[in-house]
């Protein structure tokens, strides 16, 4: 008999792991709390929110569920897995000490001085004046400072400011008007890495771990990374500065080192671990860590998987990771988010969403804001759509992609045209 899995999350990257596991041959029943349109198409959706997890507990436990996948963030920081874990029941994802690899920026940083993992060199004020007395001097002197909230903002809380103005506007927004409310009780101000990032994913079943793919995530809300941050617009997998050799260097100076380091403290992390990298002319450097599949990295990197996914997941939570390993398909993956006019600002939700039924049958649309009505598709968030191709190369999968974007039309429709842009010019 297949197995029943409640994936828990309403966005693009809980759609794109439901079209993951819909291929699973094992799995008998997919439930998606509280899910989307697209996933609708895919699996059962259950009215309850990501964050309820009394609620999602007690009908996982009615409803015989053999395996629980948590999409988003903040249930995994409010303890969702303890939870699951102590009533017996299987959740692939961290518990909430070792979520705080993402959940605190400060106890990350403090675990990578403490145990040599290469990140930037940086200060933790909870002081409005100490902060800004340090961020002035650095300043001053002609370097750019990062300046980052300590708690979740929506991948939201982090600034590069270049000169004083925007450092203390940042300083202010964070500490004085609390704009990312107790998240930015406290602030990192830390150096500015010149580099190029990327996302690299690995499974982890706290002892050993599987290194999944590497992505290129874009920001910004406009083309050439301009604009404020947003929680992406896009992304592609197997960016080409992140070579073989680099790989190699993250795993052995920050993979490795930093689930070994998780364990020795007492926080043995199982999931996806999910590192933010910079590749400097010194090697990758820790920009961040998340504790989930990130959004919409996911949505390139789930078409790429070879296989079944379902066996990953579970030998993640059963501490059985050492006998596996995930394959990959060849070519590459590339999607681009389609967002609300005014977004990462105020925007208008309820417009009529057309064209998907004109998509190639080889193109997903993932969905994330969008709301069903009468049989009419309607926008209902800041980033509506992820349109994902896979191609021989990058070249051909950004093409295919930007052809099939052209068939989808909302009033305000907004999206940057340079996804992937850097990797041609590498290649």
């Amino acid at each position: 008999m297949g197995k029943r899995i409640l994936v828990i999350g309403q966005g693009g990257r809980e759609h794109a792991l439901i079209w993951k596991l819909n291929q699973s041959p094992g799995i008998d029943k997919l439930y998606a709390a509280p899910g989307n349109p697209g996933i609708a198409a895919l699996a059962e959706c259950i009215d309850i929110q990501a964050e309820q997890s009394e609620q999602l507990l007690k009908w996982a436990q009615q409803n015989a569920i053999d395996l629980t996948i948590v999409g988003p963030e903040i249930p995994l920081m409010e303890g969702i897995v303890d939870k699951f874990t102590d009533a017996g029941l299987k959740i692939f994802g961290p518990s909430a000490a070792a979520a705080r690899l993402e959940g605190s920026k400060i106890f990350a940083k403090n675990l990578f001085k403490k145990y040599g993992i290469p990140t930037a060199q940086f200060e933790v004020f909870d002081n409005f004046d100490a902060a800004r007395a340090f961020a002035y001097e650095l300043v001053k002197e002609g370097k750019p400072v990062v300046i980052k909230a300590d708690g979740l903002a929506a991948g939201k809380g982090v600034v590069i400011a270049s000169t004083w103005q925007e450092a203390d506007q940042a300083l202010n927004s964070m500490m004085k008007d609390r704009s990312f409310g107790a998240a930015g009780d406290r602030v990192i101000i830390e150096e500015f890495l010149r580099g190029e990032e990327v996302s690299f994913f690995v499974l982890s079943d706290g002892k050993n771990f599987i290194p999944l793919i590497a992505a290129q995530d874009h920001k910004q809300i406009f083309d050439d990374d301009m604009g404020p941050n947003t929680g992406g617009m896009g992304a592609y997998v197997n960016p080409p500065v992140f070579t073989r050799e680099l790989e190699t260097q993250a795993i052995e100076k920050v993979i490795r080192p930093v689930i070994a380091a998780m364990e020795a403290e007492g926080c043995t992390y199982k999931g996806v671990l999910y590192a933010g990298l910079m590749i400097t002319d010194e090697g990758p450097k820790v920009l961040e860590f998340n504790a989930r599949f990130g959004d919409p990295e996911t949505q390139v990197v789930m078409p790429m998987i070879k296989g079944d996914l379902l066996p990953l997941l579970e030998a993640s939570v059963n501490g059985e990771l050492e006998n596996h390993r995930a394959e990959m398909e060849s070519g590459n993956c590339v999607c681009v988010v389609l967002a609300s006019q005014g977004y990462p600002g105020p925007y208008e939700k309820g417009q009529l969403i057309e064209g998907l039924e004109d998509l190639a049958a080889d193109t997903i649309a993932f969905h994330a804001g969008t709301r069903l009505e009468d049989g009419k598709l309607y926008t209902n968030g800041g980033r509506v759509l992820a349109v994902a191709c896979r191609g021989a190369d990058i070249k051909e999968a950004r093409n295919k992609a930007y052809d099939e974007v052209k068939k989808i039309n909302f009033a305000g429709m907004h999206y940057r045209t340079d996804i992937a842009r850097k990797a041609l010019r590498r290649g």
